[in-house]
């Protein structure tokens, strides 16, 4: 008689990384960054288009809104997006976000007051779930923990892409009557002159929409076998324009299936299965037509309750989530003043607190700096991420971020001092830094609410709730620190922003440091599993089957 090891071990050792799932993941993300940054280029002429602002610190003011509504009502929807997606699955709450997205920026696109922009904006916030479900259906998707370094570097990456891509088209195309008059003067785009980049980025979600309507799994373990019209439709094109797709099913479990088929057809006490030799239609549910007819007995469990579910580990991690937004993104609104403002005078200087100035550079000097940090960016979210979470882990990770962040944020107005020959590598040292920063610290958080999470069926809710967190502190610290900055130089403080945030950053060392590097939910599973199929050296392992279940439930145990 064969003998086998436990599934654990063998879901652990052969468990392969999800490639294909996360490319189609992937197609879907790019496209809402692309639509988020490409209104950033043309925002503040949108802005005084409009005609409500007096002078160039009210179209600031109404830049900010425009800015800040997104992530306001996105604060408001984020947790509901994300029970919803642990009732009906994820497949249906990120492809709803997509929707949003697409719709929202059609109607930013036609906004021709500040009323409908606003609207417009929040629209998108209030009907795009993604953030907090994305993470979730990553978290479903890498089941292996020696996989999930590799597999959080890989959004924030998509992430930085798009952006780039986003704030490039944002740029290129808006105002098209201006910049191409023969070819766009007195047509719909010279009435409404940003409606182009929207379009064209609408069309951009429609792909994402349509990749993900054909080709995305749902992973939450009691949907993932719900029929799925729309990926079998995806089964049969890949099949008529692909051939040996019929042999070779678009996903990542058939190597996992293959194997875990073979071990039940040799196990000596086990019947024949029965098998069908015709394809599935189209629309067909995912039961006894598509696998053996044959698994572990298994008692469906109840979700955790809302107390059981935010323990102190999650509740400390979504703390630590808000704090870090907030820094984070006032740190992209403060890197654009420095550079910008006029260095500080001659001899009017007090140190250690009273100075002013920056380095005086030109938007277009701004612009060309800062497009370096994508590069930078994508290589510290590709290569320095994996490497370290590896050696170190993802809690030592973060408390390595937790670290630094304040003593960038303390040093940064100090360069405006340096000498002239010293300030460009001086700000590429903070560019750095922040790049690198950020590409270990929210991967990190992720990696560490996905662990500490009692359980799978509730992880769009927990995930929803940091993405309301975070997206609340992107709407008050830019708001806060701008104000601040304004402040400190009535008191010839340049600084004064920037240690505001540093100690916003030194309040995240008591949520951070008190952290604790979670176990993976699988975790109680994988000791039934063995408990169950335990072998020792004189008695061979037995698989009991029931001829309700289906091999796909043996493995998703």
């Amino acid at each position: 008689m064969a003998r086998y090891g436990s599934l654990t071990a063998f879901g652990r050792d052969k468990t392969p990384f999800p490639t294909q799932q996360m490319a189609v993941l992937a197609l879907c993300r790019i496209c809402e960054p692309i639509a988020f940054m490409s209104i950033f280029p043309y925002a503040y002429f949108m802005v005084k288009d409009f005609g409500i602002a007096k002078d160039t610190s009210g179209i600031s003011m109404y830049v900010g809104m425009v800015t800040s509504s997104f992530a306001f009502a996105e604060c408001i929807s984020g947790i509901f997006w994300g029970r919803l997606s642990d009732r009906i699955g994820r497949k249906k709450v990120l492809l709803g976000g997509l929707f949003g997205t697409g719709l929202s920026m059609i109607l930013f696109g036609f906004a021709r007051s500040l009323p409908m922009a606003l609207v417009a904006r929040a629209l998108g916030g209030l009907l795009n779930g993604n953030i907090g479900v994305l993470q979730t259906t990553v978290a479903e998707l890498v089941t292996d923990e020696k996989h999930q370094p590799r597999a959080y570097s890989i959004m924030p990456f998509v992430w930085c892409l798009g952006t780039i891509i986003g704030g490039f088209l944002g740029g290129v195309l808006a105002r098209p009557a201006q910049e191409w008059p023969e070819t766009f003067q007195g047509t719909i785009f010279d009435t409404y002159p940003y409606l182009l980049p929207n379009l064209f980025c609408a069309a951009v979600v429609l792909f994402g929409l349509t990749v993900g309507i054909l080709f995305l799994e749902e992973t939450h373990e009691d949907r993932k076998y719900d029929p799925d019209c729309g990926r079998d439709a995806g089964q049969w094109i890949l099949r008529k324009v692909w051939r040996r797709a019929a042999e070779a099913p678009f996903s990542d479990k058939d190597a996992s299936m293959d194997e875990m088929r073979s071990m039940l057809e040799e196990h000596d006490d086990i019947q024949a299965y029965r098998s069908t030799s015709s394809s599935p239609t189209l629309c067909s549910t995912r039961t006894s037509t598509e696998a053996p007819i044959f698994a572990l007995d298994k008692e469906i469990q109840t979700p955790p309750s809302a107390k059981q579910a935010f323990t102190r580990q999650v509740c400390l991690n979504i703390v630590c989530y808000g704090i870090l937004a907030f820094h984070t993104i006032s740190l992209e609104q403060l890197l654009p003043i420095l550079m910008s403002k006029k260095p500080p005078p001659q001899g009017d200087t007090h140190l250690p607190f009273y100075f002013s100035g920056g380095f005086g550079w030109s938007t277009q000097t701004n612009g060309k700096f800062l497009a370096t940090q994508g590069a930078l960016q994508m290589f510290a979210q590709l290569i320095v991420f994996p490497w370290m979470s590896k050696k170190l882990g993802s809690l030592r990770t973060f408390w390595i971020t937790l670290a630094l962040y304040p003593v960038l944020y303390l040093l940064a107005p100090y360069l405006a001092l340096l000498p002239q020959n010293l300030r460009i590598p001086g700000l590429m040292v903070l560019l750095v830094g922040k790049v690198t920063l950020q590409s270990l610290s929210y991967p990190s958080l992720a990696i560490i609410l996905a662990n500490s999470s009692p359980s799978k069926r509730v992880l769009g809710t927990l995930n929803g709730a940091a993405a309301s967190s975070a997206s609340i502190s992107r709407g008050f610290g830019p708001t806060i620190s701008g104000f601040m900055d304004g402040i400190g130089e009535g008191k010839h403080m340049s600084g004064l922003a920037w240690w505001t945030i540093a100690g916003v950053a030194l309040l995240g060392w008591g949520p951070g440091f008190m952290l604790q590097e979670g176990k993976k939910w699988t975790a109680p599973a994988a000791e039934d599993e063995e408990a169950l199929l335990s072998t020792d050296s004189d008695t061979e392992s037995i698989i009991t089957l029931t001829p309700d279940e289906t091999v796909e439930t043996i493995l998703s145990k």
